[in-house]
């Protein structure tokens, strides 16, 4: 008799998916093949971890419950492609996984956005993403320009990947039945774009200053932000975008192209 994992912590934000053909509909949009290494982020009682060893050529699960680590390295001992590690999402170092890494993740609900940044941040390594997320984060993910849930995520997502929603996940194809529904997002990371570090963070910071006050101006939110006035319509004059638009009219190349202006007339101690 197989036997059950141990029973989810509401403290840990733990929903495992027990809907078969879900979990196979997950496995077939990361489009695994026999020579990826794949990095499974809160694999709970391992019904997607065994597709995922089915069908990859090594699969690395973390998990932060000791109680799931040693279940999961206790029922699956049969799959030696499979390493089972206890640690935490936010402390692991993605940046040590070995190149073109494929990510497929059931992330919790309090902590999705912080991870998501995070493997970002490990975008030179991770060739593409399959994340299961807050019905809410997979529309913040995927919107467009003037809508309300377009922001920050929404752009520096889809600067860095190709970002596609995948299919609507039900509540009821969890256990425990959370109480919001959730949605399945693929982001294959932009294999085009070539920037720095610096480029990357004035990129962040630009949007981030952007969006801080959403009812504000593009130019009074970039003058809250520090760039004083005068650089502010030399940027209005290069890049033919009027700063007197909201940020959520932006496209992400229009954000782009400021970018690329504030880097080159705004001095770094004003804004990196």
């Amino acid at each position: 008799m197989t036997q059950l994992p141990p029973q989810p912590r509401k403290r840990l934000g733990q929903h495992f998916l027990i809907d078969p053909n879900l979990l196979r509909k997950i496995v077939d949009l990361a489009d695994l093949n026999t020579e990826n290494f794949v990095c499974e982020i809160g694999p709970g009682g391992g019904a997607l971890t065994r597709l995922l060893c089915q069908s990859a050529k090594r699969v690395l699960a973390l998990e932060v419950d000791t109680r799931m680590v040693e279940f999961l390295r206790g029922d699956f001992s049969e799959c030696s492609n499979l390493d089972v590690q206890e640690y935490d999402a936010l402390r692991f170092p993605f940046a040590q996984l070995p190149e073109s890494t494929v990510v497929v993740a059931n992330l919790p609900y309090n902590i999705s956005t912080p991870i998501i940044f995070r493997l970002l941040d490990a975008r030179s390594i991770i060739c593409r993403m399959v994340l299961t997320v807050q019905l809410e984060v997979a529309k913040r993910l995927t919107a467009k320009p003037n809508t309300r849930d377009y922001g920050v995520m929404s752009v520096m997502a889809q600067h860095l990947a190709e970002v596609r929603y995948g299919f609507p996940v039900s509540r009821k194809c969890f256990r425990p039945v959370p109480d919001v529904d959730s949605g399945v997002v693929r982001l294959d990371i932009r294999q085009d774009l070539q920037e720095t570090p610096e480029d990357v963070t004035r990129f962040q910071r630009v949007v981030r200053a952007a969006f801080g006050q959403r009812r504000k101006t593009l130019m009074n939110a970039f003058r809250s932000a520090g760039i004083p006035q005068e650089y502010l319509h030399t940027v209005q004059e290069k890049t033919g975008i009027s700063l007197s638009r909201r940020a959520e009219t932006l496209s992400v190349q229009e954000f782009r192209l400021i970018r690329q202006v504030v880097g080159e007339i705004v001095p770094s101690p004003l804004f990196l």
